[in-house]
């Protein structure tokens, strides 16, 4: 067994440290595959995909209208030019187009050579084979050639976590399938005499097991294959041999709870006897007890047991380093500054997070509100609440109008 310098005993290790070294620690999971473009949204992109025509593949009328040229038309419009043809969306204009005439065009008409802009319908109108043209210009109400994608470029890159936009894209290149790596296969576990699952009974000292239900959905919206483990009791010999039973063919254990000092806190100990304790104190609010070591080969994570602390680690440690074993390139979040509305007392050379919801004031600025109790048992905070403000190591405190940053649940829930 090897321990590395973060072990309990030395400094608390920073939140970013910590981060780093988690993702150093991992690659992507071995293993690709081919999905149809139904299923491809979530999956990471295992291979560039390099554009094999334009988009769109011609000129085409952006309205209906008359395609006509810029030099045919009168500067202030009441221009009359002889209709020569009707095209519409999906066919071919077959002749030539002859200066001095108009064409007649749907949205999405391919335009032959010629056509400069297309004059909107609805100030034209026609009769007897001829067309009275509003005014216009260059360019107008027209769609150009590879003005979306042009042949032989790469329009995405591997490693691209896949958004129905990016799936959109694909389609628009006639791809049906496209090579993603496997989904990293994360096996979860809760620890706690105390836990109960959902639908059993609990007697007045239990409680029922909300971590595992908010991990496996986290899980899964972070790209991973879920195994549930269920509950696990205080027991550091079953827990031991349930770990190192489920780190056979895992790419990550994901624990909940145990994860602290205490008597009756049996994940550290296991890791310690089962492979490699890599730290298990960060120096961050909440969530300071969060184990991270190996067994065998297999990356584990224990998380904290109270339900604000676990669902936070996650966000912050667990699921950059899920979207990394899942091949994905960009694993950090988006913060946004915003302005505080609260007052807040933090302990310096800790990194907090507060649970806070942002609304617009009346001169359209951002403004984060505190979610009014800090207990890391609260989850209903975690449901109340729109985001988290981050609070870095320097700071002090924060007082009403200073800029913070927020990261939006809606960042990291997907």
């Amino acid at each position: 067994m090897n321990e590395s310098v973060f072990a309990p005993g030395k400094d608390m290790l920073r939140a970013e440290a910590a981060l780093a070294e988690l993702l150093a620690a991992v690659a992507p999971v071995e293993g690709r595959e081919s999905v149809p473009l139904p299923e491809a949204a979530g999956r990471v992109l295992a291979e560039p995909l390099i554009a094999a025509r334009d988009v769109p593949p011609h000129d085409n009328a952006a309205v209906d209208g008359y395609a006509v040229r810029a030099d045919d038309l009168a500067a202030d419009g009441g221009t009359v030019l002889p209709v020569a043809g009707r095209i519409a969306a999906g066919q071919v204009f077959a002749g030539e187009f002859a200066p001095g005439t108009a064409l007649r065009v749907f949205t999405g008409a391919a335009l032959p050579p010629g056509p400069d802009l297309v004059v909107p319908q609805e100030i034209c109108r026609e009769a007897e084979g001829r067309v009275t043209l509003g005014r216009g210009k260059r360019g107008q109400n027209l769609r150009r050639r590879a003005e979306d994608m042009s042949a032989g470029t790469t329009f995405l890159a591997a490693g691209t976590r896949l958004r129905p936009q990016e799936v959109g894209l694909a389609a628009s290149q006639g791809l049906a399938k496209l090579s993603v790596y496997r989904r990293p296969r994360a096996v979860l576990f809760s620890s706690g005499d105390e836990l109960r699952e959902p639908g059993a009974e609990a007697g007045p000292a239990a409680i029922y097991d909300s971590n595992r239900y908010v991990l496996i959905g986290l899980a899964r919206g972070a790209g991973a294959e879920v195994v549930d483990r269920g509950i696990l009791p205080d027991n550091e010999a079953r827990l031991r041999a349930s770990l190192a039973e489920a780190a056979e063919g895992a790419d990550l254990l994901l624990t909940s709870g145990g994860a602290s000092a205490g008597d009756e806190d049996h994940v550290k100990p296991a890791v310690r006897a089962l492979g490699e304790l890599r730290f298990w104190k960060i120096a961050i609010r909440p969530g300071r007890p969060l184990v991270f070591g190996h067994i065998g080969k297999t990356p584990l994570l224990g998380l904290p047991g109270n339900p604000v602390a676990s669902m936070l680690c996650f966000l912050i440690f667990a699921r950059p380093l899920l979207l990394r074993l899942a091949g994905a390139a960009q694993v950090a979040p988006q913060y946004y500054p915003v302005i505080a509305d609260f007052p807040f007392a933090k302990r310096v050379g800790r990194r907090e997070w507060v649970r806070a919801t942002v609304h617009r004031d009346a001169e359209g600025n951002l403004r984060a509100r505190r979610f009014p109790r800090e207990g890391s048992g609260i989850l209903t905070s975690m449901a109340a609440s729109s985001g988290l403000v981050e609070l870095p190591e320097d700071m002090a405190e924060v007082k009403p109008g200073d800029r913070v940053d927020y990261l939006p649940f809606a960042e990291v829930l997907g």
